[in-house]
């Protein structure tokens, strides 16, 4: 399972960083780390206050953009 966390953060990155389209699997990526994270905030109250970058953010509003286009 760490394997294919850091691979979904690869490809994020990645993404982020211009060296990949932002594409289907970007988003799935970020749906998975998202939802990890939630569950990592519903665990303890330590991860309450973390949160994802603005250029994350940014990029997970786009998303919803898209979706209702």
């Amino acid at each position: 399972m760490a394997g294919m966390d850091s691979e979904h953060v690869q490809i994020l990155g990645q993404s982020l960083r211009g060296e990949r389209v932002v594409d289907e699997q970007t988003f799935a990526c970020l749906e998975v780390l998202a939802e990890r994270l939630e569950r990592l905030k519903k665990l303890d109250k330590a991860f309450g206050k973390i949160s994802f970058s603005p250029a994350v953010k940014k990029l997970r509003n786009q998303q919803h953009i898209v979706a209702v286009c």
